[in-house]
């Protein structure tokens, strides 16, 4: 059995172990008194894959962008006490990272913070004041001050401050024409506002360090936890922004790269895309941080399929995405509610495309002269039509539950609307701002079957490759108008199910070479990545099928070596991936571990974690101790 099933999950904790026993007798319940007989016998078969299948008993929903400003508001409740609105930039970031490890105990997904600048940036402001009363207090609460000015007043005036952008101006009526005040209080701001920078890191410092060591599900998982940021332009979001980034490039208690949060940087021309733009050096440090700790990743606001839901000064028409890649912003069910915030993936399954292709193409033991796609749409229609109706069972189990079972999405008003319901209500009315989503694998491996070469190969591959993708698009918006849910498209992320899908096929068709002659099906309509390839033909190719895939996508481009050497070249990718019409898009390169000190990242000549130098030998205990951390 696999110990680890995911990088969060540690499968040698005793919670770990009893998750997994819970999470393969749940699965087996599931099968068999909860979902039609044939859906069973498609997922065991290997036609489809249903994703958290042990989690359906319950009927979670998957993943949440977080509307965090709502839940500061007011404060919240975890169930165990009511946590009041937060009045300093460092409450904000812990009851941030409190509220993502309270929620990831109501679903089954990942947590996603959609706009974290501009929820925590009131925090900074909130900070500022409390600065300045306390700096000013210090500076002029003296005894031959104390004629001068009424310390009193001076402090009503910072509460009325609604910016840190302020200068010694703001206080031209109580230094009046002495010049000793007025430095007084232009040192105060100046003091202040350093202060406030400081108290912002270790804040941010704090949320990177929490999000890595604080757990959910009784202790057996790391919340998975993505945030998004970048296009706030205030002076306070920019200071959450650029401490943040700076706190992740820190690294971890002894250098490490964090794991979490996956943190994803919105990039839109005007805000912060070119130079002239007020947030370019906040993208400009982006590049940086990535190319030492992986992220951040980089969204694209402006792609032909997120721009038109954006609406200049509304953060919430800001596409986010969920570090995985899964992305909801379109809503059939109200248009008016085609926001960001306050929504989520309530489930998705994925269709095997290979096996598709073996069984209407040019290769394995049947193989035909030429592709019978008439036979393949006809059989991708069928197997479109199971997993709808897979969905809509899972759908009306989700719907069945209430209010009470999910204390935190739904009894704190979380999920979009759900402030509206009754503890005992059902869940209908609100989850249906959700999306259900139909994924798929292995599109080069299911081209390859079909027509002898992959989209990476041949452009008659890359245009039947769009017209299939392109197909399963149209299907669920039929779907949309249909029943009134938001049926998307979602270019599934490979995972474990890659491995899974070429088993069975193999076991079926034998060893096909280019298709089933793999450890794996390549991940959604990615080109392969043992494929030799320019990163721009990669990217040009792959951005074609982010239109289609409304439910989330990404395309990764790896580089070798320490991109940080040249960080010319690695913007010019993150422009491509933009030129390219990416919606989501990451650069991998290789990051280190030293098998001493357990340092995680670029390591040159020198360990940065126990300064051990490349030379040096390693004790054979920690080999042993390297090899074995890898359980799987």
């Amino acid at each position: 059995m696999c110990i680890r099933d995911s990088g969060n999950i540690d499968g040698n904790s005793a919670m770990g172990t009893m998750l997994q026993f819970g999470s393969n007798v749940s699965r087996e319940f599931s099968k068999a008194y909860l979902m039609k007989k044939k859906f069973a016998d498609a997922h065991d078969e290997g036609y489809i894959h249903i994703h958290d299948m042990d989690f359906e008993a319950m009927g979670t929903t998957t993943c949440m962008q977080i509307d965090l400003d709502k839940l500061f508001k007011n404060g919240f409740s975890t169930g165990h006490g009511h946590l009041r609105e937060p009045n300093d930039i460092m409450s904000y970031s812990a009851l941030a990272a409190i509220a993502i490890q309270s929620n990831q105990n109501d679903q089954h997904g990942g947590q996603s913070i959609p706009a974290f600048d501009y929820y925590l940036a009131p925090g900074v402001l909130k900070t500022f004041k409390k600065m300045l009363k306390t700096t000013i207090k210090d500076y002029i609460d003296l005894e031959d001050l104390n004629d001068f000015v009424n310390v009193a007043s001076i402090e009503k005036e910072i509460a009325k401050i609604n910016t840190i952008d302020i200068t010694v101006e703001y206080f031209e009526k109580f230094y009046k024409n002495s010049e000793l005040m007025k430095r007084l209080f232009d040192m105060s701001i100046k003091k202040s506002l350093e202060k406030t920078d400081k108290r912002t890191y270790q804040a941010m410092e704090a949320f990177v360090h929490n999000l890595n060591t604080m757990h959910s599900r009784a202790g057996a998982q790391v919340p998975f936890s993505s945030i998004n940021f970048g296009t706030d332009i205030s002076s306070e979001g920019r200071m959450v922004t650029k401490n943040y980034m700076l706190a992740s490039e820190a690294g971890l208690g002894q250098g490490e790269t964090p794991i979490f949060p996956i943190s994803i940087f919105k990039v839109k021309e005007g805000v912060n895309y070119n130079p002239e733009d007020p947030n370019y050096d906040l993208f400009k440090l982006s590049l940086r941080v990535s190319a030492k700790r992986l992220f951040p990743n980089w969204s694209f606001l402006d792609s032909s399929f997120n721009k038109p839901y954006y609406k200049a000064g509304d953060y919430r028409t800001e596409v986010g995405y969920m570090g995985c890649r899964t992305r909801v912003i379109g809503n059939v069910v109200d248009p008016d509610k085609e926001i960001t915030p306050g929504r989520g993936n309530l489930s998705f399954t994925s269709i095997n495309l290979p096996r598709i292709g073996i069984k209407h193409g040019i290769v394995g033991k049947n193989a035909l002269d030429k592709a019978d796609m008439k036979g393949f749409y006809e059989e991708l229609d069928d197997m479109m039509e199971l997993v709808k109706d897979q969905l809509l069972e899972r759908y009306d189990i989700q719907c069945n539950k209430r209010v009470y079972n999910f204390p935190f999405l739904m009894g704190q008003g979380v999920w979009l609307d759900s402030d509206k319901l009754k503890p005992n209500d059902r869940l209908k009315k609100v989850l249906k701002h959700g999306t259900l989503s139909i994924g798929f694998i292995g599109l080069a491996e299911c081209l390859k079957a079909l027509i002898g070469k992959h989209h990476g190969e041949s452009e008659e591959a890359q245009k039947l490759g769009l017209k299939i993708i392109g197909h399963m698009r149209e299907k669920c918006d039929e779907y949309s108008k249909k029943y009134n849910l938001n049926f998307t498209c979602l270019a599934t992320p490979a995972e474990g199910l890659s491995g899974r899908f070429v088993n069975i096929d193999r076991d079926i068709y034998g060893k096909i070479p280019g298709v089933t002659d793999r450890a794996y099906y390549t991940n959604s309509f990615h080109v392969p990545v043992y494929y030799n390839i320019s990163i721009a033909d990669k990217l040009r190719i792959e951005g074609k099928y982010h239109k289609f895939t409304n439910a989330g996508h990404i395309s990764y481009i790896e580089l070798d070596g320490d991109p940080s050497d040249n960080l010319e070249a690695f913007e010019s990718v993150v422009r491509i991936m933009k030129e390219s019409d990416i919606g989501y898009g990451a650069i991998n390169h290789p990051v280190d571990r030293d098998p001493v000190c357990g340092y995680v990242g670029v390591i040159g000549d020198v360990c940065p974690g126990c300064g051990r130098k490349a030379y040096e030998g390693v004790p054979i205990e920690r080999v042993n101790d390297y090899k074995n951390s890898c359980n799987c």
